[in-house]
């Protein structure tokens, strides 16, 4: 997929969030998406989902750590937004003491996963796919871990993926990325590969999603 991007117009962590607002749009009101928005699903509905992040941060987080060196990629390795530590302790609450060996990617999940591995070859891939994730957690994010926290009571374990007090300001931390973004010594050819990139981990992002909504059903709470 290639998306037309005028790359002269704007700072670039502009024109990529510009092209990325269609596909993002479409990650967002995703069948399974609106059912969790909506507060429809069972604990279990939103499990599910944890239980597939394991597998898709477990793939961007060794990329990083391959990348750390690489004098651009290295550039968007944070510590501080390290994931799989607070996915493990939410899938112990989750799952169980066993989650380890209960859960399993979903074919979508592993597609996804072998697509982040082969693009974070590039310092660009690598950053397409942190930026498609991170910055939508630290922002967006936020609403989901609100909603998890009234409808099941969950003030510790199980929402802390949501949870990143080591960032400080979050508004203040995603200006710094943007400004990554724009200082990044990308050309005008690679800005644009990042751009499709980008596109495809969203739609990624969206299929699994939509392999999720199949069994909507067996996740929506009695009264929804």
């Amino acid at each position: 997929m290639t998306v037309t991007a005028d790359l002269e117009a704007g700072p670039f962590s502009g024109q990529l969030r510009a092209s990325t607002k269609t596909v993002h749009e479409k990650a967002n009101h995703s069948t399974y998406m609106n059912a969790l928005l909506g507060g429809e699903l069972t604990l279990d509905g939103y499990t599910a989902l944890a239980t597939q992040y394991y597998f898709i941060y477990q793939a961007i987080e060794r990329a990083g750590d391959a990348m750390a060196g690489d004098p651009v990629g290295g550039r968007f390795v944070f510590e501080e937004l390290r994931r799989l530590p607070a996915l493990e302790r939410d899938l112990a609450r989750l799952v169980g003491p066993g989650w380890r060996t209960e859960i399993a990617p979903l074919a979508a999940t592993e597609a996804y996963t072998a697509r982040i591995a082969e693009a974070s070859r590039w310092s660009g891939g690598f950053v397409a796919h942190h930026y498609t994730r991170y910055l939508g957690d630290i922002a967006g994010g936020q609403i989901i871990r609100r909603l998890l926290e009234k409808k099941f009571d969950l003030a510790e374990a199980g929402t802390l993926f949501y949870r990143f007090d080591q960032i400080g300001s979050a508004p203040a931390f995603r200006d710094r990325y943007r400004a990554k973004l724009d200082e990044a010594p990308w050309s005008e050819t690679d800005r644009a590969r990042v751009i499709d990139e980008s596109v495809v981990a969203f739609e990624h992002n969206v299929a699994v999603f939509d392999e999720l909504a199949r069994d909507l059903e067996r996740y929506r709470a009695p009264s929804a």
